[in-house]
């Protein structure tokens, strides 16, 4: 049987779809058995803002006998496959000087451990983000070099927090410290982000016009390489295009929905109308890019910093930045803590989808590093120490899991960056305010 190469794409009207890892793909021993290898490590960065209530984030006792706090209950299924990290800290999310404006700080430090010029203009600087590192030096050994993904459009001009640029607020992955990078909040957009080849508009305007889905413009070349499988690959890509077909029908229900909004809601066009909806379908395209190795290296916003949505799903009405300051109020503090269990859901959804999704020997949560957190704790001090942080999956057998480290004193987040890109192969040496590498995660 002629083996077929990792990056083999599927192709019609000018789109592609990449296929997951497949037993054909892989090099072939002396007796002609697959050697079934892991595949490459995936990196993800998920942001929420206002920070949390970390009475309830941090779980009390440390080291592997550790329960998880009631906000992360929800990942009680995958406690064994992430760890929860207790005493990091964005430094450069400090005022330092600059006054008032920790929301923007907390976004713009996040991923880039710098500290960003305060202006209201066009003069924004701040640093490079651990995606775009990333991205610069391995970015190319796949089609996408990343994808950046969020819930809320969000304007790269004018000012959004007290004095700082709305770049700041909007804005979590840096491709220079003047060029951040705009993210996609549009599922269908960030869907065919995946497939197209640059014609892809031209495709979609035929493909609407006769309502065909993007596995039927690739029937023909799928019709062939199912020549070439066996009946364990057969399978694999048949499950692989059922999960395509079923997100395509989801981002199509989702637009649907989102037209009979009645038109006095401040809806863009494609959105889904409803957060939790519009949440699952971005980590499920993370979870196909990650699967067909269109990209490594993702980031998701699941708000612009100093958000002020409301959660009426779970009976929390007011604006989440309005109850960020909340004066120790028990009450107040209470909703808060659902807004934070209730996107600890969220993400147990993507884990889910990550461990259910086979990637050589193991998943693809086995093969990734996913960051959770926030670059606030205690929003109604402004805390930029002791994050909110959550690691999960192993990092391809490199990171020790199941585990609540509490570090000595404060550390750097960037730290815990330095080590992450030491397994992407990225062969950098700091970022950010970086002190060295977080070795606490070694396996």
């Amino acid at each position: 049987m002629k083996s077929l190469e990792r990056r083999t794409f599927l192709r019609g009207m000018g789109l592609s779809i990449g296929l997951p890892l497949l037993e054909v793909m892989q090099p072939k021993t002396a007796f002609g058995a697959a050697q079934t290898g892991d595949g490459a490590n995936r990196m993800a960065f998920v942001f929420f803002p206002n920070g949390a209530i970390m009475q309830q984030w941090t779980p009390q006792e440390s080291g592997n006998a550790y329960q998880l706090s009631d906000t992360l209950s929800a990942l009680e299924d995958f406690q064994s496959d992430l760890n929860v990290i207790s005493g990091l800290a964005q430094d450069n999310g400090r005022a330092k000087g600059d006054g008032p404006g920790d929301h923007a700080r907390c976004a713009s430090t996040y991923l880039t451990g710098a500290h960003p010029y305060k202006t209201s203009g066009a003069d924004i600087r701040v640093g490079v983000s651990v995606d775009q590192a990333a991205s610069k030096q391995v970015g190319d050994r796949t089609r996408l070099p990343s994808i950046e993904l969020g819930i809320k459009a969000g304007r790269n001009a004018g000012n959004c927090d007290s004095g700082y640029s709305c770049a700041y607020s909007s804005n979590v992955s840096w491709k220079s410290e003047s060029t951040p990078m705009a993210k996609e909040i549009n599922p269908r957009a960030a869907f065919e982000r995946l497939f197209g080849t640059g014609v892809a508009d031209e495709s979609r305007r035929r493909r609407d016009f006769y309502r065909k889905s993007i596995l039927d413009l690739v029937q023909s070349d799928a019709a062939k390489l199912n020549k070439q499988l066996g009946v364990t690959d057969r399978r694999k890509v048949e499950e692989y295009f059922q999960s395509v077909r079923d997100l395509e029908k989801r981002v199509m229900q989702a637009e649907e929905a989102a037209n009979i909004v009645p038109p006095d809601v401040d809806l863009p066009e494609g959105i889904p109308g409803e957060f939790e909806q519009h949440v699952r379908l971005m980590y499920d395209i993370m979870v196909l890019a990650f699967q067909t190795d269109t990209t490594r290296i993702a980031t998701f916003m699941l708000g612009n910093a100093g958000s002020n949505r409301s959660y009426s799903m779970v009976g929390v009405n007011e604006g989440h930045h309005q109850l960020s300051h909340h004066r120790n109020d028990e009450v107040i503090m209470g909703k808060i803590q659902k807004i934070d269990r209730f996107l600890a859901e969220q993400f147990a959804y993507f884990l889910k989808r990550l461990r259910e999704t086979e990637d050589g020997t193991g998943s693809l949560l086995d093969n990734s590093m996913v960051l959770y957190g926030s670059g606030l704790s205690d929003g109604n001090r402004h805390d930029h120490a002791d994050l909110p942080i959550v690691l999960a999956g192993k990092g391809r057998g490199s990171i020790a899991t199941g585990r609540h480290i509490k570090t000595e004193g404060e550390v750097p987040l960037n730290n815990l960056f330095l080590s992450l890109l030491d397994r992407m192969d990225a062969g950098i040496d700091s970022i950010g305010d970086s002190s060295g590498r977080f070795t606490q995660i070694d396996a």
